[in-house]
């Protein structure tokens, strides 16, 4: 009405807008909402039913539950499959089969509901039911090859075979893949129908027209003794694929079943043909079955030549595209060498080491070095020109840039060479030249090797000595040099050898060090001493790892007192306390179960005791997630250790401890 005024909507007013005195964010909600997810529910409690009236009460409220999930969310299907399994384990066929047609009303391409229906019939030997629901599900979703296989699986399990060929006779007018067809030509071969295979292979091979197919009829045919047939397949497959699509695998099939048949002579032309009409760069395996074929029936020599003749016109060809190509190189001088002109093959060497790498970076010479040293290998074993082959190691040797980088094999190769010219003075000069130009840590360690060898220990111990001074951080040099006056039986040189080590400011690896150091007064049953260096190294370091293995060293030492349990638990005891100021607590905890274990072995009670008092808590708390700019990305759980210790020295928490000891004893009391 035009006289009457439009009324307004009633706004709600807040009476208070202060802040909340507790703010709860939304990373708070969202969090809380993630933890109750993550609560496992308890297993609901079993129940018995013992009487009719009881379980009808039970199928009704769990029927009401599985209606109430569909009706929620009908396009859950794993709702409906949850409800039909359980009338199916109730023995209501009926409600189950209704409850799978509802559910296929639903959604009816879904392969799984199919699968389960049928399942349920055949488990209950409703066999027409599921010859019905298969022909179904053929009908509606025939593309789904599972269904088929289940299908005629069902039918010749039930010893229905003609049932069965009808299903892949339908099956077939679909065109499926290969395996399908596979699996129909199998199914006939069990029953010995060799007719009907032969004819199954006739459509697969015009409806998939491919060369392993019409390989593979060949091969049934030849495999049942049709001899004629199967070349008359390979016939035909060459004329079907005519000269456009030639592919080597059927020729070279058809040469070998030729080959099988005594007929060396049709073998030899198929391989011909083929050669003379297929692209070079697609007959590799083609040339290869050839060159043996002609090598177990015909004239090697002559196939030989054009085989190689063709490897050389392609690795020149690879050459002329990148000359710094060497495994191209690396091929070619070995088909040159199967053919052993001499001359050849060292003016193939020549042109291969003329291609210098470009850069002087040594990734870029780690594959053109072994041109070189196969160069020198081949002169020195084939040719057995040994000035020549001296004359290669010194050519590539000035080659190198040894102020850039080195190759410490080709030294030592060329070492190693003079060696069997009997030129000990050269190699030692060659490398003494080396160790001058380019020391490197493997130069020293070959060339010491070679001295050890020929049993030259004070050059040995020089070497090892300038070997120290070019890299004294390294601690293996410091081993294996006093490991070589062990053997020499100088203990005292060894041991003084050790000591310069461990005293040097900087190692790479000083655990290993000590550990044989350690080792070494052990093997020379000199326990205190090397109960000093354990001493030693404790100065140094307060590892639990140093501690575990002192304690393990006093308890494997020799006493019938006892001793060396109390000399272990003294160290246990000292460990326990050098480590209580360590942040460390993963190291403490290690240490406390390693002494409990000792404990448990060679202990009594009041040790037992003692250590159990001792072992901490293992508690769950959470921490902010902070990244590298300083903003939280959440929450997470994370493990640390509550120590007894700890908790008696700290005065917040006495009262508490205090408490629990009260409650203990309140327990006792009352019992």
């Amino acid at each position: 009405m035009e006289g009457k005024a439009q009324k307004m909507p009633k706004v709600a007013k807040v009476k208070n807008k202060a802040p909340a005195e507790i703010q709860i964010t939304a990373e708070q909600l969202l969090r809380e909402a993630k933890e109750r997810d993550l609560e496992i529910l308890p297993p609901p409690p079993k129940q018995k039913i013992s009487d009719p009236a009881e379980l009808a009460d039970y199928q009704l409220r769990r029927r009401k539950q599985f209606e109430d999930n569909i009706r929620k969310n009908r396009t859950v299907i794993s709702n409906w499959i949850k409800y039909a399994q359980w009338e199916e384990s109730q023995k209501e066929i009926q409600r189950a089969r209704s409850i799978w047609e509802r559910a296929l009303d639903v959604d009816h391409r879904n392969i799984t509901l199919w699968l389960k229906y049928t399942e349920m019939e055949m488990r209950n030997r409703q066999v027409n039911h599921a010859r019905n629901l298969w022909d179904r599900a053929v009908t509606i979703l025939p593309r789904v090859n599972q269904f088929w296989y289940k299908y005629t699986y069902m039918e010749e399990m039930l010893e229905n075979i003609p049932g069965a060929r009808a299903v892949f006779e339908r099956w077939m007018e679909w065109q499926p893949e290969e395996q399908a067809w596979q699996t129909y030509i199998n199914f006939e071969l069990r029953y010995k129908e060799i007719d009907r295979a032969r004819h199954i292979y006739e459509r697969f091979v015009i409806t998939h027209p491919e060369v392993k197919h019409w390989i593979k009829y060949a091969r049934f045919e030849e495999n049942h003794g049709f001899i004629h047939s199967a070349r008359l397949i390979y016939e035909r497959a060459v004329q079907f694929f005519g000269d456009e699509h030639m592919d080597e695998k059927l020729y070279i099939a058809f040469a070998k079943f030729e080959e099988n048949q005594k007929e060396h002579d049709r073998a030899r032309v198929i391989y011909k043909y083929a050669l003379d009409h297929i692209p070079k760069e697609e007959t590799k395996d083609l040339y290869k079955a050839y060159s043996i074929h002609e090598k177990k029936f015909g004239d090697r020599f002559g196939i030989e030549e054009v085989i190689v003749s063709k490897r050389k016109f392609q690795y020149e060809q690879e050459i002329a595209e990148n000359p710094t190509n060497y495994d191209a190189w690396f091929d070619y001088i070995r088909l040159l060498e199967g053919q052993g002109d001499i001359e050849i093959i060292r003016e193939t060497y020549e042109r291969a080491i003329a291609n210098v790498p470009p850069s002087k970076e040594k990734d870029f010479w780690r594959r053109y070095i072994y041109l070189w040293i196969n160069y020198a290998f081949f002169e020195e074993l084939e040719v057995q020109d040994y000035e020549r082959t001296r004359q290669v190691y010194k050519a590539g040797l000035e080659l190198l840039p040894h102020k850039v980088f080195t190759f410490s094999k080709f030294w030592l190769l060329y070492a190693k060479f003079e060696i069997r010219q009997k030129q000990l003075t050269t190699a030692r000069k060659i490398l003494g030249m080396a160790i001058g130009m380019c020391p490197r840590d493997k130069l020293f360690r070959g060339y010491i090797d070679l001295e050890i060898q020929l049993r030259e220990f004070d050059r040995s111990r020089k070497l090892y000595e300038k070997f120290l001074e070019f890299g004294p951080e390294n601690c293996m040099t410091w081993m294996k040099f006093a490991e070589l006056e062990t053997l020499l039986g100088d203990v005292e040189r060894a041991r003084a050898i050790y000591e310069l080590a461990i005293n040097q400011p900087r190692l790479d690896m000083p655990e290993l060090l000590w550990k044989s150091y350690i080792d070494f007064e052990i093997s020379q049953d000199e326990p205190e001493n090397a109960r000093q260096l354990y001493e030693r190294l404790l100065e140094r370091t307060n590892h639990v790892k140093v501690w575990l293995a002192y304690a393990k060293f006093e308890l494997e030492q020799d006493s019938e007192d006892g001793t060396n349990v109390r000399q272990a638990r003294r160290i246990f005891e000292r460990g326990s306390e050098s480590l209580k100021s360590s942040l460390d607590k993963e190291n403490r905890v290690l240490l406390y179960e390693n002494w409990k274990e000792f404990e448990n072995t060679h202990g009594d009670e009041s040790s037992q005791i003692k250590i159990n008092s001792k072992i901490p808590k293992r508690i769950k708390k959470r921490q902010k997630v902070v990244d590298e700019d300083g903003f939280e990305q959440g929450w997470e759980e994370v493990f640390d250790y509550i120590f007894p210790e700890d908790e008696s020295n700290r005065p917040n928490l006495k009262l508490l401890a205090a408490a629990k000891n009260w409650k203990k004893n309140v327990d006792v009391t009352e019992e």
